[in-house]
């Protein structure tokens, strides 16, 4: 168990902001933080990690790492951390920078296995993928098989195709070595793949804790779809209206009512919802 009471002042774009996070995680856990930029998910997964000071405490069963005036060192607290720039020294193989951490070559190996990249092992960050780079970071983070593996958006600047194959792994690591894992995400289809919890952050303080169908599937009343996105523009076609719509990397096309379009204004944020749908899902 995991047992989390920190305070922190923060000072962000809209000036300064009390971090206070109060929860309590299970060991096995499969943890995602989600919310806006500036909320202070990274730098919650840094006062774990050690790497920055706040006041309350820190338990990890039944160990301080944080109490009063004392805080364990980075270097004595039981974590893997991956970021998002993979931190590899660019000097040594693959099967170096792991064996770096740990002279545990068994552990390297059966890491680089889950990974498919045991034939790669000789080869020097350079020379390999973006992806790659990422798989050895994470098997890095677990040579240690640390209590805590804190990621901070490490798949966020792969393509979709390869966000999806890590994200497997990452999830076939997890429950392989048992690991509880946070995770900061502000992707809505990885916190659902891989989280079995949600905690959201807004201005530093906990506005929902749920698993990810409580927090993320939408449904009010008899609505059955709502997204949130930018209106781009509003246009008139001959009678109708059509505003264009930003929803993730999509734009979309919605007819909407003179009076609707008197009312929007181009630029700002909307939900797009609608109470009676029949979708149609085609296999790309």
């Amino acid at each position: 168990m995991i047992n989390i009471d920190i305070t922190k002042e923060l000072h962000g774009a809209n000036g300064a902001m009390q971090l206070v996070f109060q929860a309590a995680i299970k060991k096995g856990e499969f943890v995602a933080l989600s919310g806006k930029s500036g909320s202070g998910k990274t730098t919650l997964l840094r006062i774990l990690a050690g790497l920055e000071k706040a006041d309350g405490t820190i338990s990890v069963e039944q160990k301080e790492w944080l109490h009063a005036d004392k805080s364990l060192p980075p270097q004595k607290r039981e974590i893997g951390f991956v970021f998002q720039d993979y931190a590899l020294f660019d000097n040594m193989t693959i099967e170096q920078n792991l064996l770096y951490v740990a002279k545990d070559t068994k552990l390297a190996n059966q890491l680089l296995e889950i990974t498919e990249l045991s034939s790669m092992k000789k080869r020097y960050p350079h020379a390999l993928s973006g992806g790659q780079k990422q798989r050895v970071s994470i098997c890095r983070a677990l040579m240690k098989r640390p209590k805590i593996l804190l990621l901070d958006e490490p798949l966020s600047a792969l393509d979709p195709a390869m966000r999806t194959k890590l994200q497997n792994e990452l999830l076939l690591l997890h429950k392989e070595f048992g690991t509880t894992t946070v995770m900061v995400s502000h992707d809505p289809s990885e916190i659902y793949r891989l989280a079995n919890r949600v905690i959201v952050l807004q201005n530093g303080k906990i506005i929902n804790d749920g698993s990810p169908k409580e927090i993320l599937l939408k449904t009010q009343g008899s609505q059955k779809f709502s997204f949130e996105g930018e209106l781009l523009d509003i246009k008139k076609v001959d009678v109708i209206y059509i505003a264009i719509v930003a929803i993730g990397q999509q734009l979309v096309e919605v007819v909407v009512s003179s009076q609707e379009a008197k009312n929007l204004q181009v630029g700002t944020n909307i939900t797009l919802s609608t109470k009676a749908f029949s979708p149609i899902i085609t296999q790309i």
